[in-house]
C-alpha cells in the first residue's frame, strides 16, 4: 500500500525537479545579484536577473527599464512566492524601442547580459547606484492570474447535514 503512494509521489517530484529555463534563457551565468553587483564592481560579469518592471523608458535607439530585482525560480521567472523578496533595484537596456503600454509597471521580466556599468538616480530623498545591465536577450513573462476556486457543492452532493457519517442528520454512524 505504501509503495502506491510513494511512487507517484517520487516520480512527480524528480518531474518538477526536471524544470528547466525557456531556451533563450539558458546558459551559465555569474551568481551576483543587483545589490551585491554595486559595492564589488563586477562590470563585464555576464548575468541572469529578473523581477517586476517598474519603469520603461524609451529613448531614442534604445529603452530601459528600472527594474525591483527578484530571486529566479529554476525556470528563470522571477520568484512570486514573496513580495517582500528583493535583491535591490538595476536598470537594464536594450537597442530598439519596447512599447511601454507591455512593459508595464508590474510585469515579470528576464534578462541576459553583462553589467555595463552604474548609474546613480534618487528615489524619494535617498540617492541609489544601480547597477547598469546591457542586455541581449529580454524576456516578457505571461501574466500570472490569482484564481480562487470555490467547490460547487461546498456541502458535498447531497447538500447541507451531510457530514463525517454517512446518513442525513444523525442517521448512521454518528
Amino acid at each position: 500500500m505504501k509503495i502506491q503512494i510513494l511512487l507517484p509521489l517520487a516520480a512527480s517530484l524528480a518531474l518538477a525537479a526536471c524544470a528547466t529555463a525557456p531556451k533563450p534563457l539558458q546558459g551559465q551565468f555569474s551568481m551576483v545579484s543587483p545589490r551585491d553587483a554595486v559595492p564589488t564592481q563586477q562590470v563585464g560579469t555576464p548575468v541572469r536577473w529578473g523581477g517586476r518592471v517598474i519603469e520603461t523608458n524609451p529613448a531614442q535607439g534604445q529603452t530601459c527599464f528600472q527594474m525591483i530585482s527578484r530571486p529566479l525560480n529554476g525556470s528563470g521567472r522571477p520568484s512570486t512566492t514573496s513580495a517582500d523578496a528583493s535583491d535591490g533595484r538595476f536598470i537594464a537596456c536594450r537597442a530598439g524601442f519596447y512599447d511601454p503600454a507591455v512593459f508595464e509597471p508590474g510585469r515579470d521580466v528576464t534578462f541576459i547580459g553583462k553589467i555595463a556599468g552604474y548609474e546613480n538616480t534618487r528615489i524619494g530623498e535617498y540617492d541609489y547606484r544601480l547597477p547598469k545591465l546591457e542586455a541581449d536577450v529580454i524576456y516578457l513573462w505571461p501574466e500570472q492570474r490569482q484564481v480562487d476556486v470555490i467547490p460547487a457543492y461546498p456541502y458535498g452532493p447531497w447538500g447541507p447535514g451531510w457530514g463525517p457519517g454517512w446518513g442525513y442528520r444523525g442517521w448512521g454512524w454518528w
